[in-house]
Parts: C-alpha cells; sequence; structure tokens
C-alpha cells in the first residue's frame, strides 16, 4: 500500500464518521457513501482532494479530503481530516432545526385495550 492513499473504511473510521470500522463497511455497502460521484466498496483507496457524499441517518454530509489517516485520534485531529463544503453544512443544519421544530411521535392508541375499551367491547358483543 502507499502512502498517498487509504482504505475508504479506514478512512471513516479514522475521520470519526463510524465509531468501528465494520459500521463503515456496512454503510458503504448500504450505497450510503459515494467518492467523487460514485458508489465505491469499502476498501477503495481514498486519495487527499476526493470528494465524499455521506449520508448518515437523515443527514447528509459533502465532504473533501484533506489528509490521510489510518489512526483514530482525538476528535480535534479528526476533523483535520476534511472539509465540509458550505451548502452542505447549511442543509444539514436546516434539517436538524426542522427536526427540533417537528413535534414528537405521540401515542395513537396503539396496544393493549384499557378496562373501559374492554367493557364497551364486552357491551357491544
Amino acid at each position: 500500500m502507499s502512502a498517498d492513499s487509504v482504505r475508504l473504511d479506514r478512512w471513516l473510521w479514522a475521520a470519526r464518521f463510524f465509531k468501528t470500522r465494520a459500521l463503515a463497511s456496512a454503510a458503504i455497502a448500504g450505497g450510503k457513501v459515494h467518492v467523487n460521484g460514485t458508489r465505491a466498496k469499502p476498501a477503495k483507496q481514498l486519495r487527499v482532494g476526493d470528494s465524499l457524499r455521506l449520508r448518515i441517518g437523515p443527514y447528509e454530509w459533502l465532504v473533501t479530503v484533506r489528509a490521510l489517516s489510518e489512526r483514530r485520534g482525538p476528535p480535534k485531529d479528526a476533523q483535520l481530516l476534511y472539509e465540509e463544503s458550505p451548502e452542505g453544512r447549511a442543509a444539514r443544519e436546516r434539517l436538524a432545526e426542522a427536526h427540533k421544530i417537528a413535534p414528537a411521535p405521540a401515542y395513537r392508541g396503539k396496544g393493549r385495550p384499557t378496562k373501559k375499551d374492554r367493557r364497551k367491547l364486552e357491551e357491544f358483543l
């Protein structure tokens, strides 16, 4: 392996997008990671300057690789490995704000009937 490239799954783990390499590999295999506009495999060799599109949960990250690392370090060092595009960050922040404003899902009466409901059923039958 050359020093000017690193495996995609390993870089995603080192950049702290995923907690484990296995989670990174699963996301890549599931089509949630695109390198330079195309779907990639976990063993894809990543180089400085490559652009990545990551979907993690409901959020989409648009980043450019600034440095390579095979080792996972502190979060401050991990942030130096990539640069996020301004439009990607704005879209992600808008979505996060929309999720904060949206009401939490409420209980819709599913599940076991209450004592009152059971009495109504018995009365009906």
